[in-house]
């Protein structure tokens, strides 16, 4: 099974001048923790709920998304396998991963999105025992 039969195509971006206000907005509107800072199409960055809390909220939520998102981000393709979205996921721990085609961001896939696959049910498990290990230490 491939990435792009499982991951979400309607994703919610930012931009990096977006303000940390209006990004926790379309996070709440659209109940999720992440959202993709995008310019011209391209990933640049992601930015979650964690930090607009713990790094916009120090700065008085005055901020904007450039100065709070995190700039390394892990992708991948949607022609990748769920068992290489397992392992990137395990191995950069994180539960979200941008699905970037051609440069572009064409969708996102999350650790929820593999466990809810009857087939990928042990790369979701997988993923996620990378991932806890980490924060158990």
């Amino acid at each position: 099974m491939q990435v792009r039969d499982i991951m979400s195509t309607n994703v919610e971006a930012a931009s990096n001048q977006d303000s940390l206000e209006s990004v926790a907005s379309k996070m709440s509107s659209r109940n999720v923790g992440s959202v993709p800072v995008v310019e011209n199409g391209q990933v640049v960055g992601m930015i979650t709920d964690r930090d607009i809390a713990t790094r916009g909220l120090s700065q008085g939520a005055q901020g904007n998304v450039s100065q709070v998102m995190s700039q390394q981000v892990v992708t991948i393709s949607p022609d990748a396998s769920v068992e290489e979205a397992s392992a990137l996921m395990s191995q950069h721990q994180v539960r979200r991963l941008p699905v970037v085609e051609n440069g572009q961001l064409v969708g996102m896939l999350a650790l929820g999105d593999l466990a809810v696959q009857q087939k990928s049910d042990q790369s979701a498990g997988s993923a996620l025992s990378g991932i806890s290990q980490n924060h158990l230490r």
